[in-house]
């Protein structure tokens, strides 16, 4: 087929011009029951082309559950994924998706998935641990890897995701890329870390947020390169929600918190490097940074968005280190249109090393994250609605969360029902289901305020985290909770963090009873 001017112009590895096909001229190398490496994290940098091709001939033929596969991609893809769990073509997901459609297959059961810390899964990948029913000695069949440009030697240049696509691509049978080229290319951008099995694994060499190993693109052999597929889609990320006056006032505790801190001599004037989740509270962080006057900050996170833009603008941000850039079309369009500033200020990494645990603790990191609620005694949910139903998956929060300096958890503390405008605290006796432990974190802020919790004990914390945490409609309620469980306790000698599990998860039973966790009465304990 005839080959684009542009498409040679990316690709230098002259050979694999040969190998130049149509999307869906490879559909037939797909069957039922396969293991599919893509690459992507947090809805950019997916294949796009091929997967749209396999999902079209699974919809005109009919083979809706017939055709279906086990699918890995670092963190979320794009959309389609979604198309793909429409079509019941997903077996198995690993190890976090968004998006309704897949969420909605998962809780339905007919999508087995399981949730991994997001610096183990791509090693663990590689260890064989998710294929270890496999006969034919194989991991992955295929790796579906979107690139932006193919260096001399074959080596893939990715686009603003690298995620676990190293991993992928070592354990893959057959390799198709997907060279886009409706945007620039990265190179130069990346800094890639190639998967080694133990023992006598090296360390990871970077002390500084700016360290590099030099290497700018993914080393693979190229006789496992199978195609060549020229696209021309952009990534599609939905604009941020504006920050509200919840998402502000959370933004504010903790910048007051940051400046006590520097007062207190317990971080520096440019504080430490900065890890912030993804979502409305995460940019509101962020924003609220912007206008904090804090100068020379560093990011070393799993994902930037449009907000981090703002801090190099204002020129508070000095360098910022991630997995994946997600930006809406215009924040992208704001990173090309001054490519030669942003590329020698961002670096993009494995997510092997963006989260690794050691180099969290190394650097100090100030990890910030979103749960969907946390318990009187610091218990954190982050994943699991009432217990059971699967949100997104665990991410990247424990990675940072257990190994930062600063491990915080910021969220509203109230969510409104269909029959309650503040019918779900985030704030809850129990949790239903717990992704952070008390063990690892330090503050939880909500727009109410924050409870800084480092040196105290079970029932200090709960008395923090209630009394500056909790939105006033639930604080007599859980004040009342803990010192029913207080008096209980007392009486049969487990006074180190008291319960009544009889009503410890009577927020929730209340919520799916009546639509709000605003309980009548506590069961009395004797």
């Amino acid at each position: 087929m005839t080959v684009s001017k542009l498409l040679r112009e990316r690709v230098k590895h002259i050979p694999y011009l040969s190998r130049v096909k149509e999307a869906h001229e490879l559909v037939p190398l797909f069957q039922n029951g396969q293991y599919i490496g893509w690459s992507g994290f947090t809805g950019v940098g997916a294949p796009k082309a091929v997967p749209e091709a396999i999902a079209e001939h699974v919809e005109k033929n009919n083979l809706q559950g017939q055709l279906r596969f086990n699918l890995f991609v670092g963190a979320s893809a794009g959309p389609e994924e979604c198309r793909w769990a429409e079509n019941d073509m997903i077996i198995r997901r690993a190890p976090h998706q968004v998006g309704k459609p897949i969420a909605k297959a998962i809780n339905s059961g007919k999508i087995n998935f399981f949730d991994k810390h997001l610096s183990m899964f791509p090693q663990d990948l590689t260890y064989g641990f998710y294929t270890k029913e496999r006969t034919d000695g194989k991991i992955l069949d295929y790796t579906i890897i979107e690139a932006t440009a193919i260096k001399e030697d074959g080596s893939i240049v990715p686009g603003p995701a690298v995620g676990g696509s190293p991993e992928f691509l070592s354990v893959s049978d057959k390799i198709i890329v997907e060279v886009n080229t409706k945007t620039p290319s990265f190179q130069g951008l990346h800094d890639i870390d190639m998967p080694s099995l133990p023992p006598y694994r090296k360390p990871y060499p970077y002390c500084r947020v700016d360290d590099k190993s030099g290497l700018d693109a993914i080393p693979v052999d190229p006789d496992r390169v199978v195609a060549i597929v020229e696209t021309h889609e952009n990534d599609k990320v939905p604009p941020n929600t504006p920050s509200d006056e919840m998402s502000r006032a959370i933004a504010s505790h903790l910048v007051e918190f940051f400046r006590h801190e520097v007062n207190q001599g317990r971080l520096p004037d440019n504080l430490l490097p900065l890890q912030s989740g993804i979502g409305n509270i995460a940019n509101a962080v962020i924003e609220g940074l912007t206008d904090a006057n804090f100068k020379h900050l560093n990011v070393w996170t799993e994902v930037l968005q449009d907000s981090f833009l703002d801090l190099f603008d204002n020129g508070s941000l000095d360098y910022a280190t991630a997995t994946s850039i997600r930006l809406t079309e215009n924040g992208f369009d704001r990173v090309f249109s001054n490519w030669d500033n942003f590329k020698h200020k961002i670096c993009l990494r494995s997510q092997v090393v963006s989260n690794n645990p050691e180099i969290i603790r190394r650097l100090g990191v100030i990890a910030m994250n979103t749960p969907v609620e946390v318990d009187i005694y610091a218990h954190a949910n982050s994943t699991n609605v009432s217990g059971s139903r699967m949100l997104n998956g665990l991410g990247g929060s424990a990675d940072f969360l257990r190994n930062a300096k600063l491990s915080i958890m910021h969220a509203p503390s109230a969510r409104p029902t269909k029959v309650d405008p503040t019918g779900i605290s985030t704030i809850v006796p129990m949790a239903s289901h717990v992704d952070q432990t008390e063990h690892d974190l330090d503050i939880i802020v909500t727009d109410q305020g924050l409870a800084d919790l480092r040196g105290m004990s079970p029932k200090e914390r709960a008395h923090a985290i209630i009394d500056n945490c909790a939105h006033p409609d639930y604080r007599d309620l859980l004040n009342d909770y803990l010192s029913q469980s207080e008096h209980y306790a007392a009486k049969h000698g487990c006074l180190h963090e008291p319960h009544m599990l009889r009503n410890a998860l009577k927020f929730h039973t209340n919520l799916a009873e009546k639509g709000t966790m605003k309980v009548d009465s506590w069961d009395i304990v004797d």
